[in-house]
């Protein structure tokens, strides 16, 4: 394999390791906000909008804080007493379980 091809093949992979990361931080972020919009007393479609909210916020900045800020101030609008530790903790989860998600809809 030449240099070229090598090169090729890393910014294949560079490439496709993005989409997943993409994929995967979408995923995660729409599962937190059908999580938060249940604790928020939402049913139905209202679920599922909030959910797609959650998940623009996260295009504001890397990472989950953006999606963080937004959860603790609705979640302070909607009077609903829940900790910073419980939201990471929520986070996490659900980042792992959408990671799994992606990772078998790609094998599949």
């Amino acid at each position: 394999m030449s240099f070229d091809d090598r090169k090729k093949a890393s910014e294949k992979k560079f490439e496709m390791d993005q989409q997943s990361m993409f994929k995967i931080e979408a995923r995660a972020s729409k599962l937190i906000g059908a999580w938060a919009a249940e604790k928020m007393g939402l049913e139905g479609d209202a679920i599922s909008q909030y959910a797609k909210e959650v998940v623009v916020a996260n295009l504001d900045e890397p990472g989950y804080d953006d999606v963080k800020r937004k959860l603790m101030g609705d979640f302070s609008e909607y009077e609903i007493s829940i900790s910073e530790h419980e939201i990471d903790h929520m986070i996490i989860k659900f980042v792992e379980m959408a990671t799994e998600q992606v990772l078998q809809d790609s094998k599949g």
